[in-house]
């Protein structure tokens, strides 16, 4: 004969009418709340921006702060740093492609703007505002006035991609990623500070500028991708003091800003050449 518990009893019917609700709540949860395969890689993005804030901070501000500045933790810490806004770029890169082959929740375009904010605009800023406050010849005020700028030219480039549309493959100012690059590239240059922060503020300019940069598809995404793997190890190398790691370092930092400066004018060159091409059109029209 069983004996049925009536307490033990009342007790699973409780846990499974637990279980029951909580898997209705599941399906009625709102689309917007749903996260998708490309939003997992936009948070990867966030994470990889905040950690390179981090690494900034813990690896060559404090040291230097605190009188323990050692040359070969703040290499590391400084090569960790940028090796995570490179690998902030590749979650950047891999969500949008992930975003069009599959679904996208409706909240996957804000948080691609917050995580450009974090690793694009926080994190480069940042690294700008400690190389102020840390190389020989900088000036703090300058520094933080130029991280400034790079934070808000991040700030409104972004704010004005949810809010013009451009033809298709074409971005209006220089994209965030690239131009978080290229603003490291500078400084890991170890140009004197004016120079610095000039070209900071150019990359700045740029940012907001209406020039025209592709967007990364097809083989230039295969390309971009390359480069970023590419950049990955020469930090490496320079990280670990490999031989030639300094020169190849500055190489490749020195290819990205050229990369940075050639952009514009080929987008300039070819506006004009359009705008020559339709007056003669034009003329040619006018003709008897």
């Amino acid at each position: 004969m069983t004996v049925i518990d009536p307490e033990t009893q009342a007790g699973w019917a409780v846990e499974a009418e637990a279980a029951t609700e909580a898997e209705d709540d599941a399906e009625d949860m709102p689309l917007s709340l749903r996260l998708s395969i490309a939003d997992t890689l936009t948070l990867g993005n966030a994470t990889c921006g905040f950690m390179a804030v981090y690494f900034t901070t813990t690896g060559i501000l404090i040291p230097h702060l605190t009188g323990s500045d050692e040359s070969g933790m703040a290499r590391h810490s400084a090569a960790t740093a940028v090796i995570l806004m490179l690998a902030a770029a590749i979650f950047d890169l891999f969500d949008g492609l992930v975003a069009r082959k599959l679904r996208s929740s409706p909240m996957g375009a804000e948080l691609d703007n917050l995580s450009d904010l974090i690793s694009f605009g926080l994190a480069p800023a940042y690294f700008v505002l400690v190389y102020g406050m840390v190389a020989d010849d900088a000036h703090q005020r300058v520094s933080a006035l130029a991280a400034v700028v790079v934070l808000l030219a991040v700030v409104l480039r972004l704010a004005r991609f949810s809010c013009v549309t451009m033809k298709d493959g074409m971005f209006q100012g220089m994209p965030s990623p690239f131009g978080a690059l290229t603003v490291i590239s500078i400084v890991l240059l170890e140009l004197p500070f004016v120079p610095t922060t000039l070209a900071i503020i150019g990359v700045a300019w740029l940012m907001v500028s209406r020039v025209e940069y592709p967007k990364p598809r097809g083989v230039l995404a295969v390309a971009m991708l390359s480069w970023i793997v590419a950049a990955m190890g020469l930090l490496a190398a320079w990280a670990f003091d490999a031989p030639g790691g300094q020169l190849l370092l500055q190489t490749g930092c020195a290819l990205q800003v050229v990369t940075g400066a050639v952009i514009p004018l080929f987008a300039t060159a070819r506006r004009v050449n359009t705008f020559r091409d339709n007056r003669r059109e034009a003329r040619a029209a006018q003709l008897p």
